[in-house]
């Protein structure tokens, strides 16, 4: 992935090849994921993960971020509901109850945003994309700011001990955080409210 200052949903917008298949790259495996979950098997799943992808490419034209926490996270989850919905309603897919409810009722669930399950869907979701987003960005710095990052933001190590072992300052150590945290920041525009 190039290094851009716009975010990926403007990339893509934008009709940027290489930002449709990251988004692609990004989402099909929380997808498939979700979709195994909630027991759709494997085969199928494969079918429903195309159809969902299928959507997010014919209407993301219509998509408009409105500035709202998790409004592209909010679509994709409708999408995904809808595609399942209606592959389960024409018969292709014959999903096991999950937690001893019907497979529609689990639907049901899902798009409200209240729900316990629609709320666990948006946390996986931002777990998922940050690591992924994380992933892409870590050559975009050098090991030492990289490892600086790594062993503070996500060991949780006290930035004075990073020092200590990396052979800088504190400091440092915070320049590197921030460093970091501004480029996901900026990547994740969008996608992570």
């Amino acid at each position: 992935m190039t290094v851009t200052s716009a975010s990926l949903l403007a990339r893509v917008r934008d009709s940027d090849s290489t930002a449709w298949s990251r988004l692609v790259e990004l989402y099909t495996p929380l997808i498939r994921r979700w979709l195994a979950r909630v027991g759709v098997q494997t085969g199928h799943g494969e079918d429903l993960v195309q159809d969902v992808l299928a959507v997010v490419v014919r209407r993301f034209p219509e998509f408009r971020h409105n500035e709202r926490t998790g409004a592209f996270r909010a679509w994709l989850r409708a999408i995904a509901v809808n595609c399942a919905r209606d592959f389960w309603r024409a018969n292709r897919i014959r999903a096991a109850p999950v937690g001893g409810t019907d497979f529609g009722g689990y639907l049901c669930q899902l798009e409200d945003n209240s729900n316990p399950l629609a709320e666990a869907w948006d946390r996986e979701h931002d777990v998922h994309v940050t690591r992924q987003l994380l992933e892409v960005l870590r050559p975009e710095f050098e090991g030492k700011t990289w490892d600086m990052f790594r062993r503070f933001v996500l060991d949780g190590v006290p930035a004075a001990q990073v020092a200590a072992e990396l052979g800088t300052t504190p400091n440092a150590v915070f320049i590197a955080k921030s460093r970091v945290l501004a480029r996901l920041r900026q990547e994740a525009d969008g996608l992570i409210d």
